[in-house]
């Protein structure tokens, strides 16, 4: 199939070759028709799909069909996403491929000065990319309109309500036209995920391009046992030897992942963390300086690495094993994009044991594991309870099992905190 065959206009099949594109991926190809319906859809696509032009292209062609029926500059599509950095990733598509186009869109999220984007809004915009806690202080300061929204997209919506966006998502949702277009996309399908399903959208299509909570086949996995003292000496030992130059390296807290980034400056590997507690700028700073390559590793915490988009990422890490099986899987699914081979590596101490187990259940697969000489754990350590460092769910529960909090449910200073660190 090509692209050609989708629907779509001239300008925008222009601005699809100009990217070097000419084959849509099977989440496209699925829901770009659908959604040119006017019919709402509930799509179940991980991360590296491509599921970002997928709703990009057809919510573009459908500003560009019903032009005529609108005076002035409104406000006609809302996409709301997690993080900042999906949220500016996610703007930037729209720009890429609305070239051609003559309409505005502007993103808006926490972390960053409300004066500009209240600017931007004033002089009129067509798009808003949102995180869902600056969305709200714009709508409480009356500083945005959405009376005219006909067109709404909910982007990973699973780690929204993951987040404690919940409440957050029907505030918004109360204020928008009931008469709209909502899309939704979700890389994994929880019983949260389908409770908002059933309450926000009418009717919708599923549509699924891979079984929900497998890891990519193209990405090679193992396992490393080691003691926990002894990761960061491993995780140098693996990066020097195996010439590692582009690695991604997964933490639980903030904490962690500024304490591992100094030690590996220390070791002479330059290295930059990403996590909640960083500026915008610092964050957007140590992403461009990660993908230009003058920063060998990245170390982010599960939060902030939503929205980070490279497609020939080499190596992911997962220094510590998340709480939450499916995290495990948004996090190789970083590696082993648009094609190229990835590899997904993970420490993993006597502690993590029962983390692993939950992954490989989820994932319907053993991870090759490897005991690497000189690294070899001490069996004389016992396992320890983890310290969470504050982060979601103590014990690792799927989605929808009853960890409430973890979903959404929890108090609204939780959600406070939650919708300033978007």
């Amino acid at each position: 199939m090509s692209f050609n065959n989708l629907g779509l206009s001239a300008p925008l099949l222009k601005a699809i070759k100009e990217q070097g594109y000419d084959t849509p991926t099977p989440i496209q190809a699925q829901a770009i028709p659908v959604i040119l319906q006017r019919k709402d859809i509930l799509a179940g696509a991980q991360t590296g799909t491509g599921k970002t032009a997928g709703f990009t292209l057809p919510m573009l062609e459908i500003l560009e069909r019903t032009k005529h029926k609108r005076e002035g500059r409104h406000i006609k599509a809302l996409i709301l996403t997690p993080t900042r950095e999906l949220a500016a990733q996610v703007e930037e598509s729209v720009s890429l491929y609305g070239k051609h186009l003559p309409y505005k869109s502007t993103v808006i999220f926490g972390g960053v000065k409300i004066n500009p984007q209240i600017v931007a809004l004033r002089k009129g915009v067509d798009i808003v990319v949102a995180t869902p806690g600056r969305l709200l202080d714009h709508i409480s300061q009356k500083t945005i309109d959405l009376k005219h929204v006909d067109f709404l997209i909910l982007d990973e919506a699973d780690r929204m309500l993951d987040m404690g966006f919940v409440n957050d998502i029907k505030k918004v949702i109360a204020v928008l036209p009931k008469e709209r277009q909502t899309l939704l996309f979700s890389a994994t399908y929880s019983d949260d995920i389908k409770k908002l399903s059933n309450q926000f959208l009418k009717s919708p299509t599923l549509i699924e391009v891979a079984r929900a909570n497998t890891s990519s086949e193209i990405v090679k996995q193992a396992v490393y046992h080691v003691d926990k003292e002894r990761k960061h000496e491993l995780l140098r030992h693996l990066i020097i030897e195996g010439k590692w130059k582009q690695i991604l390296v997964f933490t639980r807290t903030k904490h962690g992942a500024n304490r591992l980034s100094d030690q590996l400056e220390k070791d002479g590997i330059t290295s930059a963390a990403i996590h909640g507690n960083k500026s915008q700028n610092a964050r957007t700073k140590a992403l461009a300086d990660f993908k230009a390559g003058q920063v060998r590793v990245l170390v982010a915490t599960d939060i902030a690495a939503r929205g980070i988009d490279i497609d020939q990422l080499p190596h992911v890490v997962n220094y510590e094993l998340p709480n939450v099986s499916e995290d495990y899987v948004h996090r190789i699914g970083r590696t082993g994009r648009a094609g190229n081979e990835g590899e997904a590596v993970s420490l993993v101490c006597v502690d993590e044991d029962d983390f692993l187990k939950s992954i490989e259940k989820l994932i319907n697969k053993d991870i090759p594991k490897i005991w690497l000489k000189g690294f070899k754990p001490d069996p004389s350590i016992k396992a320890e309870p983890i310290n969470m460092g504050g982060n979601r769910g103590a014990r690792n529960k799927p989605r929808g099992a009853g960890a409430k909090s973890a979903n959404g449910g929890g108090s609204s200073s939780n959600r406070s905190r939650n919708s300033r660190r978007a």
